[in-house]
Parts: structure tokens; C-alpha cells; sequence
């Protein structure tokens, strides 16, 4: 949970609106979850944390869609294995417990970090336009 809190933190704080919007999706989803009574049985589908995450994709999927930042593409791929794990549990395919709790764990961390990296990159360029204009006047003149 802290890295979640760290993570959508330094979105908000150093991003554009793509990292904002995506932080702000998986901080409601990540709070709806943590409000969502829990069976404690992996094995039986739990349909609103599937809507949740199915929710969830589909905001990663559009900001990939609507906006040239690559982080949500990679972001989109972690959301989409999360909700295939879904999938396999309603289909009845019926994958060991702690191979899905392992595949939603390491999926929510690679899109932390992507999601992470993406702010990170989205503010070094803001960064570097920002000196690019102090610049352009160029040197000064004796």
C-alpha cells in the first residue's frame, strides 16, 4: 500500500494530466477495492473487483488511445493481465489461489513502476521545454 500512496503522490505531484487522470483512476479503484467485502476464496469470481479493474483497463486503454506517453501502454498490459486473471476464475478454469494472487500482485507493482517511470519522464521533459524557452533568446550580447 505504500508504494501505491508513493507512486500516485509523485503522479500528482510531478505529472501532466495523462499521469494525473491514471493516478486518479487507480487510487479510486485501489480505494474501491480496499471497500469491497472480501470472500477470502480466490477461486470464486468476485464480479465487483472485476468490474473495478475491468474500469480500470478501459481508462488505461483510452488515455493510451488519446495521448503519446508509452507508460500506459505498458500500463494497460499489467491492468490486462489482472483482468484476464479475472476471466480464468469466472470461466471456471479455476487457477491455483496463489498463482493468482502472484499475477495480481506483480501486475499491480509493474504498473506502479511503469506509472512511476512515466511521471518521471513527463516531468524531465517538461523540464527541459522549460529551460529550451529561457534559451531562446540566446547569448547575450556585448
Amino acid at each position: 500500500m505504500a508504494a501505491a500512496v508513493l507512486v500516485v503522490s509523485f503522479a500528482f505531484w510531478k505529472g501532466d494530466e495523462p499521469e494525473r487522470i491514471g493516478a486518479a483512476a487507480y487510487a479510486l479503484v485501489f480505494l474501491g477495492a480496499l471497500m469491497t467485502p472480501d470472500s477470502g476464496n480466490l477461486s470464486v469470481p468476485q464480479w465487483s473487483l472485476m468490474a473495478m479493474d475491468v474500469v480500470l483497463l478501459a481508462v488505461f486503454l483510452g488515455l493510451a488511445l488519446h495521448s503519446r506517453r508509452s507508460w500506459l501502454v505498458w500500463a494497460s498490459a499489467f491492468q490486462a493481465l489482472i483482468v484476464t486473471g479475472h476471466v480464468l476464475v469466472a470461466a471456471h478454469l479455476r487457477p491455483p489461489s496463489n498463482a493468482f494472487a502472484t499475477v495480481i500482485n506483480m501486475s499491480n507493482y509493474g504498473l506502479l513502476i511503469a506509472m512511476a517511470v512515466g511521471t518521471f519522464w513527463a516531468w524531465q521533459e517538461r523540464r527541459i521545454a522549460a529551460m529550451g524557452s529561457d534559451n531562446r533568446a540566446g547569448p547575450p550580447r556585448l
